[in-house]
């Protein structure tokens, strides 16, 4: 066992290896069993998993010199995944087993801080003197007696702290290490450098030393496969980047090792991707090729929902290593929880599009991505054995754990009335704590929107001299500051949410089921000391911008840095979320003021809160303004061709959109651009930027505008009148006609009162290289990424013949939202569960809150967001769908609330109605 005791369990003659698993889960009394595994040597002395579906007899071949070891199997990414506090026990006994031994490499003071929770947990409080002796009788790390000062002085840190709180301390460290979790498999490659593979929650990985130099997430993999000593890596390929497949060959020391890995792979992939264990593909009669091996369990999404859906029972369990004294002087006891036989029903969810994994012994065949991993054995079993461990007599096996039991479907459970009960106190359902959790979800994104800033850039300009150091000064001086602040904001925010949604007592009005004391704390804070910083933020814009006009080299930087994933939005946009953040605060300030009674103990607070921030926003709405309208300005000249004085003073953006213009050849599709001086017309280039070259402009100065379908037999046309030029063009309907020519006329009246700029053309040298500056170091494309320009929301708009204005984009800045959603495609049966984020007219979608990039985006303009039907038979609360021509989404949200929330602010990107321009600039702040 991971504490070092030894069991012996009777076992029938015939048993598989799930009967001896789940009778170590039973004795262990563990719930999360499907983390774990027994792990042996077997005769060519090479450790590997026992098979649970295949016979134990049959894969021990001494059984009587074999010992098993029961340990953890699966690492998740995050620990508070792990709902139980006997399998946080086990992890730590795990990691400090592996600390111990070397195979968990650190440097010295991660090593010290695990080693100082390691003991915390087994002596409670020492004394320096106590301390010492401890370390001279235990053993915790290879290194320990050069860490021995470093590990005392963490220890002074942990008085007071409990074994639980130690373990979750521990494997919060742990966690944050690269070799955590990961087994090593030599290997070597096509050159012959001997590197190491291992596979973790996220994919598989390469690693040189104990240094990763690459990964491969599941989702970038197509087929994983072995043939005799080869591990063949199939990826995906990129249509932009690489049309072609890509094979990467590894070679290990033996086929039977390259298997074995093989193995490992296949159920990493199907415990942490698949939604439930994966069914068994029919035998041939005659002929087979492959592996029939296959992973056997729950998978973690099945473990997560039956574990929450279960009424847990409070169980006893002994800490074999604890010498941590209760009250009555013996040690202490810890309570672990036991589920019932019943499990509530929980949605499904439906995996993203799953690499297949084969293994054959020549040519491996393609399995079905429904049926997860499909895998014939080409080996015959050995002969069975006699026995295993301490056999007894053959019995009949014991009624199924309830490691094994299966979900419950819905048509086969029904709730009653206690349940009911029990699932309201799960949750408070007051709508003050859907806000203030729409709050704290938003942070989080903000948090990491702020880190593209502070974290992301300055890593991919530091290693570039030629990018002036005033910059990345003045960029760090205004947005570090930021961070911090916002950083101790959220964490005061997740404590109250923590307090507010105790699954005890959720259902319990108390001084902790309020957010106003913390808003107005945190917005007084924010005027008192980031006043001066945000002030600034328009200057640090308009800075980089420069710096980026003077230097081909500088702009390059900023671009690549624009190709990272983690990079979603374009940097400028990153450099304003400060301010935007400002309009989420009032926004659900003046929802909850709205809610609250006036006699309510958190309207007080929430008003004065109110009062402050819209002081604020009264005080940088001007710079505000002014910022977005060069930022959009910024963003249209990276997708114009033809125009390079596109930013001029008193210049404003007012609508883009697709038209179709009359000429000689008919009605063809052209890209409309309206400022507040100029008009342009383009259409799409065939270059790699897929920029839109500029055909012609119109000054606004002097034009007419006037309706003209009858004229020209052309319907929703309308004419345009030049001093020098005419244009005739036709929208698709109607109601994009009167927005257009309300812009038109709008645009038309500011042009009179103000001066007539003209674009001019780039230079025609602006394309080459200057000789100071070399031609390779230009280049803005990287390698593995994709291209912004294929998503931008210009791009869009052509794609799929529709428009938005300066109102849409200003509307847009407070139509932010996070938050967790159940995503289902029209052909699939079950749910995905992501963590979305809607921003800049799209959808973001990532696998948990923590990810640094996006999985995924869909951008919504031209979709619509409706209630499905009862023909499409969801049977669901709280679902909304969204269609684009044949392509249909439905996302299911957790409450009413966030249901109403979420179409809210999609049907701003997606109703031209909710994007009318009756609503002023000036109206939108």
């Amino acid at each position: 066992m991971l504490d070092d005791s030894v069991e012996s369990f009777q076992l029938a003659h015939r048993a598989p290896g799930k009967v001896l698993f789940d009778l170590v889960c039973v004795h262990l009394n563990l719930t999360e069993g499907d983390y774990f595994g027994l792990e042996y040597q077997d005769h060519r002395k090479m450790t590997v998993w026992l098979d649970l579906l295949k016979p134990a007899l049959k894969q021990i071949r001494r059984p009587k010199n074999t010992i098993l070891r029961f340990v953890v199997k699966f690492f998740p990414p995050d620990h508070t995944q792990l709902t139980e506090e006997l399998t946080r026990y086990l992890f730590a006994l795990q990691v400090k087993r592996d600390l111990a031994c070397g195979r968990l490499i650190c440097n010295d003071s991660s090593a010290a801080l695990m080693v100082s929770h390691i003991i915390q947990s087994e002596t409670g409080d020492l004394d320096e003197a106590g301390s010492f002796q401890h370390l001279l009788h235990h053993k915790y790390h290879p290194d320990q007696e050069q860490l021995r000062e470093q590990i005392q002085e963490c220890q002074r840190d942990r008085v007071g702290q409990t074994p639980a709180e130690s373990d979750y301390q521990l494997l919060e460290v742990a966690r944050r290490l690269d070799l955590y979790g990961v087994r090593l498999h030599p290997a070597t490659d096509r050159e012959g450098t001997q590197l190491s593979l291992a596979v973790e929650h996220s994919g598989v990985l390469v690693l040189q030393g104990s240094t990763r130099i690459n990964s491969f997430n599941w989702s970038k993999i197509r087929k994983l496969s072995f043939k005799r000593k080869r591990f063949l890596i199939k990826l995906r390929s990129d249509p932009v980047q690489n049309p072609h497949h890509d094979t990467l060959e590894f070679s290990m020391a033996t086929r039977d090792s390259c298997k074995n890995f093989w193995k490992i792979c296949v159920e990493h992939h199907a415990f942490f991707r698949l939604l439930e264990e994966p069914k068994p593909r029919p035998r041939t009669i005659l002929f087979s090729r492959g592996s029939s091996f296959r992973f056997s369990g729950r998978t973690q999404k099945q473990v997560i929902d039956h574990v929450k859906d279960s009424d847990l029972k409070r169980v006893p369990f002994q800490r074999k290593h604890s010498k941590v004294l209760s009250h009555s002087g013996t040690p202490q006891t810890f309570c672990r929880t036991q589920q019932p036989a019943q499990v509530s029903d929980q949605p499904d969810a439906t995996p993203s599009v799953q690499p297949s994994v084969n293994g054959t012994a020549d040519a491996p065949a393609l399995a079905p991505p429904t049926n997860g991993f499909h895998h014939p054995d080409p080996d015959p079993d050995p002969a069975p054995q006699q026995n295993l461990l301490n056999p007894g007599p053959t019995e009949a096996p014991p009624p199924p754990s309830p490691l094994t039991s299966p979900l419950l479907t819905e048509a086969g459970y029904i709730r009653n009335e206690d349940e009911e009960e029990a699932r309201r106190k799960k949750f408070p359902t007051n709508k003050a704590y859907f806000i203030a959790k729409e709050l704290l979800s938003t942070e989080r994104t903000f948090i990491k929107d702020l880190e593209v800033v502070t974290k992301s850039f300055p890593v991919a300009v530091a290693t570039d001299e030629s990018f002036p150091d005033s910059v990345k000064t003045l960029l760090s001086s205004h947005y570090d500051p930021v961070l911090e602040f916002h950083r101790g904001f959220l964490r005061e925010m997740e404590q109250r949410l923590a307090l507010w949604e105790g699954r005890s007592n959720a259902h319990i009005i108390g001084e902790h089921q309020r957010i106003g004391d913390v808003l107005l704390k945190n917005i007084q804070g924010l005027k008192q000391q980031l006043t001066v910083h945000l002030q600034k933020h328009p200057e640090c814009l308009v800075e980089l911008e420069r710096c980026c006009r003077s230097s081909r080299r500088a702009e390059a930087l900023c671009r690549e840095l624009e190709q990272q994933r983690v990079c979603y939005l374009n940097l400028n946009t990153f450099l304003l979320r400060p301010l935007h953040r400002l309009l989420h605060y009032r926004l659900l300030l003046e929802r909850l003021c709205k809610h609250y009674a006036p006699t309510h103990q958190d309207f007080r607070d929430c008003r004065a809160a109110l009062a402050d921030v819209s002081e604020l926003v009264q005080q940088l709405q001007g710079s505000m303004v002014k910022m977005e309208n060069l930022q959009k300005l910024l963003e249209l000249q990276r997708e114009l061709s033809g125009a390079d004085n596109l930013v001029a003073p008193g210049r404003e953006f007012i609508r883009l959109g697709c038209l179709s213009k009359l000429s000689g050849k008919g009605l063809q599709q052209r890209m409309f651009f309206l400022f507040s001086d100029v008009l342009l017309y383009t259409s799409r280039g065939m270059t790699s930027s897929n920029q839109f070259k500029v055909h012609g402009q119109l000054p606004l100065f002097g034009m007419s505008v006037r309706e003209s379908e009858e004229e020209w037999g052309v319907p929703h046309c309308f004419t345009l009148i030049g001093q020098k030029q005419t244009v005739v063009a036709a929208a698709s309907c109607a109601e994009e006609l009167d927005l257009w020519l309300d812009d038109l006329r709008m645009a038309v009246d500011l042009a009179e009162q103000g001066s007539v700029s003209e674009l001019t053309p780039p230079p025609a040298d602006r394309s080459k290289p200057s000789e100071e500056e070399p031609e390779e170091e230009l280049s803005t494309s990287r390698s593995g990424h994709r291209s912004n320009s294929s998503s931008s929301t210009v791009q869009v708009c052509w794609h799929r013949s529709t428009g938005l204005s300066m109102v849409d984009c200003s509307l847009a800045v407070e139509n932010q939202l996070s938050g967790n959603l159940l995503r289902k495609f029209k052909n699939s049966s079950g749910w995905q569960k992501l963590w979305v984020v809607f921003t800049n007219f799209s959808l973001f979608f990532y696998k948990t809150h923590q990810d640094d990039a996006p999985l995924a985006s869909l951008p919504l303009l031209g979709y619509s967001v409706s209630i499905p039907s009862e023909a499409e038979n969801i049977n669901k609360d709280y679902v909304f769908k969204l269609q684009f021509k044949a392509h249909v989404y439905y996302f299911r949200s957790e409450s009413e609330y966030a249901f109403l929330r979420w179409m809210e602010v999609i049907r701003s990107a997606t109703c031209s109605s909710s994007r009318s321009p009756s609503v002023s600039r000036k109206d939108v702040y």
